[in-house]
């Protein structure tokens, strides 16, 4: 638990230094703006915003039992968080799968996209679909999700 959390804390640790740095250099609004861009990239990349990963064979289990689509993602990559983002309080209800912390779901997504680990990739029904738009994602949600 403690692990995903290591990247938000360092991104606040190290926005911090550098706008400390910058008002000690007399560039107080730099740092005035860079100090939010550091605090918004921990806010994205912190478990607050992505909802908790689990394993592919975990999340391709649940799957088969509550119909809830399987989302392959990374940390970092800008169309997962457009993906969750976009989602809303949705995306709670779908099974998320870090492929940078689980070798299988990073197989995965290999299998799904010609040997590339193009994420996010979303499994519905057992069918992989790379990147689709979020709307889509929410509307294949069953109502009882």
């Amino acid at each position: 638990m403690m692990r995903t959390w290591i990247l938000p804390m360092l991104l606040v640790v190290c926005g911090s230094a550098v706008a400390t740095g910058l008002i000690f250099k007399g560039s107080p609004g730099t740092a005035a703006a860079l100090l939010p861009a550091f605090l918004a990239l921990a806010g994205v990349n912190s478990p607050l915003i992505f909802p908790r990963s689990i394993g592919a064979r975990e999340a391709q289990r649940r799957s088969a039992v509550d119909g809830r689509p399987v989302v392959f993602w990374r940390p970092g990559c800008k169309y997962c968080m457009r993906l969750r983002i976009r989602l809303g309080r949705s995306a709670r209800q779908l099974h998320w799968v870090n492929i940078w912390r689980d070798p299988a779901g990073a197989a995965a997504v290999r299998a799904a996209n010609d040997g590339n680990e193009t994420v996010p990739t979303v499994v519905v029904a057992g069918q992989p679909h790379t990147n689709p738009d979020p709307e889509w994602v929410r509307e294949q949600l069953s109502p009882s999700a």
